[in-house]
């Protein structure tokens, strides 16, 4: 075994220069003087199924006020219309959502209200965006800008000479399901609506949006639609209104939006504490608190497309969760009542199928302060509505995605020290959702299968099994649920042995060995097995069924709480490397890195799940797989092929590889340019891998670190000199191939030497991961 190690250090020091890592004279162009914000690119992923939006928005803003081209998420860079500037976007989501009280500039007579029919043409050659700001030049001679606070959306927009310049408010149409919705007109300053749709993905729900708008001087005409008929001074219609200026000398005009989740008092309150503002001033601000975000992370080193599309990521990642309470504190609870946050901001929209594998670990790094309260947020979903959430939408649960994704989320925030004072109301909440299943008057499904779970040790793969409420369902995803399960099974028995509540860590210990239970010695891979017991579907593991956006090959390496078991189960560690060499088609990528990840890895589009044999970097069940490596005593693979799916992430539209589903894949992004992920999500191993950039400068909040600062350095980093040679904490020699979030929290410096060819560092069965028991 230690001879075919030695022979594969050899071939991997001949793998084809990647363009990922800067060349020597690239690296001497180091970040100008300029503004980070500079840096980043908003229309990433707009292309492709990225599903991001272009629009302005402040960090975890309620409101992302941004252009509809069309798309069925918001905007799509290569359509040239835009139907309205809409208040709520989710980055990188894949189902129809949000696209609220779409508004529109117009000039002349209003004679349609179909907003397919009145959309502007604009060319990308007369548009801009950054954080904070958007800016568009409309084929009617109207310029359109966007900027905003945390539950506001301002807008400006400059007319042509024309007595009959208008500002359609459109309440009926949006990129959800519509429900119902209301508009009226308060004043001649004033326009208010009330809008209802349905939540993600499926027809659940419905949840409402309270919305007031303000204009910078008064109208001179107004009305409102109902349908296709358009009343001219009316106040109210079910529809839409519009509201008319003169701008024959006076050609701007400005608004200011502000939403509510709970009620129209709250819209108004919102306003008050945040629409005092000129526009100027509000994208000033939005600016310097992006940069201040962004400022939290300097790195040296790397080509100018490197570093926009590290910023561009690093921005992304804090887009989501949303604020959901009001300006005085309100929100809406699961429960459907009026709720207040006391001493924390509550935050809603939870894509946690997602966000448990990077960007959860990435916010308590960078934003812990607000990641508490993230925490905390969840945490008041159970309280007020009575049970956890599985992916959240405003005040509702849609079931989308399966398995158990809030458990390792909370648990990472419990790891990262962000629950000191309520740890225990955090577990009881994870205690009662581990170990039941909501009742059938609750909306959610929680862990639907797990009865069947905890009696059989798997959850069964049924087919074609009614749903017993909108959503998704456990049963149809029997066996990556089974894994799903598991891994919070592992996470929460951590959580339960820190608390001291040591039967209930045993009894989510000997659970998280349930992975065991699918292991199918036939075919050597995870298989879904039936109500019966028996394994069902093809054997053929690029094939089966059972798994929930992909297969038996891209799931085989989710048991990060046991890899050496799983190692085991299929032959041992050559076995393993070499059905990793297999999966990531590794000679292939010796030769060709980029080709490889582009033209193996991504087979398909977004939303090609299936069929498969290798690694999908496009999508979530596998995204730490890379890192498996880093347990079967090769960890300079890790770094071959980390960088190689780096380069799918690129400075343009199509940068994005699969949808960003809330940061997730930019977190992902941004971690491992980093050298630094998250390989048991759920617990407080951290994987190293070789570092892009030459030096990373992290400041971090002290409250949390006590050190305040991190410096991640590897010298002469680049295509040629990637392996990690040696690893060196605050000057000491580090052998293993992880840190621990406590080791974390006394750094001050993490140092790599690298070098052209592979190295020891690292091989020796005790530098690998631990294994959580």
């Amino acid at each position: 075994m230690r001879g075919t190690r030695r022979t594969r250090l050899c071939l991997a020091g001949v793998m084809a220069a990647s363009t990922l890592i800067a060349t020597p004279a690239a690296r001497a162009a180091e970040r100008t003087d300029g503004h980070l914000t500079d840096l980043v690119n908003p229309f990433i992923g707009s292309q492709n199924e990225g599903n991001t939006f272009p629009g302005a928005t402040v960090p975890f803003g309620m409101v992302q006020l941004s252009p509809d081209t069309g798309h069925s998420t918001g905007y799509d860079y290569t359509q040239n219309r835009i139907r309205g500037f809409s208040l709520v976007h989710l980055s990188g989501v894949g189902c129809r959502i949000g696209g609220d009280l779409p508004v529109l500039p117009t000039t002349g007579e209003v004679t349609r209200t179909d907003y397919a029919k009145y959309a502007a043409g604009f060319s990308h050659a007369d548009e801009e965006a950054s954080p904070g700001y958007y800016r568009v030049g409309l084929d009617s001679g109207i310029r359109a800008e966007l900027t905003a606070t945390e539950r506001t959306g301002v807008q400006r927009y400059t007319f042509p000479a024309t007595d009959k310049a208008n500002v359609l408010l459109n309440a009926a149409q949006s990129l959800h399901k519509p429900v119902g919705s209301a508009v009226e007109i308060l004043d001649d300053h004033t326009v208010r609506t009330e809008i209802s749709g349905h939540g993600f993905c499926r027809d659940t729900g419905p949840y409402t949006v309270y919305t007031i708008t303000r204009f910078s001087r008064p109208f001179t005409a107004y009305g409102t639609w109902n349908g296709s008929t358009v009343s001219p001074g009316a106040r109210t219609g079910p529809g839409g209104a519009y509201v008319r200026f003169d701008t024959t000398r006076d050609r701007t005009v400005e608004a200011t939006t502000a939403l509510s989740y709970v009620d129209a008092r709250g819209a108004a309150v919102n306003l008050r504490a945040e629409g005092r503002r000129s526009f100027d001033a509000v994208r000033q601000r939005a600016r310097e608190e992006w940069e201040r975000r962004l400022a939290a992370v300097q790195v040296q080193g790397g080509d100018p497309t490197l570093r926009r599309t590290f910023y561009s990521s690093l921005y992304r990642s804090f887009l989501a969760p949303n604020i959901g309470s009001d300006a005085d504190g309100r929100y809406t609870g699961w429960d459907r009542r009026i709720h207040r946050a006391e001493r924390f901001t509550y935050y809603q929209n939870w894509s946690l199928w997602d966000t448990y594998r990077t960007q959860a670990q990435l916010l308590a790094l960078l934003a812990p302060r607000e990641a508490r309260d993230m925490a905390r947020s969840v945490v008041k979903v159970a309280e007020d509505g009575g049970w956890l959430p599985k992916w959240g939408y405003g005040p509702i649960e849609t079931n989308v995605m399966s398995g158990d994704p809030v458990t390792p989320f909370l648990t990472t925030a419990y790891q990262m020290g962000l629950l000191k004072g309520f740890e225990e109301r955090v577990y009881q909440a994870l205690r009662k959702n581990a170990d039941g299943v909501p009742p059938a008057d609750y909306p959610g499904i929680g862990r639907e299968a797990n009865a069947e779970y905890i009696a059989d040790g798997f959850a069964p793969y049924v087919k074609g099994r009614p749903l017993a409420k909108m959503g998704d369902s456990d049963y149809h995803h029997g066996a990556s649920v089974t894994l799903e399960y598991a891994l919070a099974d592992a996470m929460l028995a951590q959580m339960a042995r820190g608390l001291g509540h040591t039967e209930d860590a045993a009894r989510y210990a000997a659970r998280a060995q349930n992975y065991r239970h699918i292991f199918d010695p036939s075919t050597g891979f995870f298989r879904a097995r039936d109500a019966a017991g028996t394994f069902t579907g093809e054997a053929d593991p690029a094939r089966g069924i059972g798994f929930h956006e992909g297969t038996a090959w891209q799931y085989q390496w989710l048991v990060p709480q046991d890899l050496p078991g799983m190692i085991g189960l299929i032959g041992g560690e050559r076995a393993a490397n070499e059905r990793l060499d297999s999966f990531f088609a590794y000679d292939r990528l010796l030769a060709d890195p980029g080709k490889t990840a582009r033209e193996v890895w991504v087979h398909g589009g977004a939303y090609d799940y299936y069929n498969a044999d290798k690694y999908n970097p496009m999508n979530e069940p596998d995204l730490i797989a890379p890192y498996t490596y880093l347990s079967t005593g090769q960890p300079w693979k890790t770094t071959d092929v980390v960088h190689a799916a780096l380069t799918l992430f690129t400075d343009g539209p199509a940068g994005m590889t699969g949808n960003d589903d809330l940061g997730t894949m930019s977190a992902w992004n941004v971690l491992s340019s980093i050298g630094l992920f998250p390989i048991q999500p759920g617990y407080d191993t951290w994987g190293l891998s070789t570092p892009v950039f030459e030096r990373v400068d992290l400041t971090l909040d002290r409250g949390f670190w006590p050190g305040g600062r991190l410096t991640v350095s590897a010298p002469g980093t680049s295509a040629g000199e990637r392996y990690v040679q040696s690893v060196r904490t605050d000057g000491t020699a580090h052998a293993r191939t992880y840190l621990t979030t406590d080791a974390l929290r006394s750094l001050r410096t993490l140092a790599f030497t690298v070098g052209p060819r592979p190295s020891e560092w690292g091989t020796s069965p005790q530098a690998a991961p631990p294994v959580l028991k």
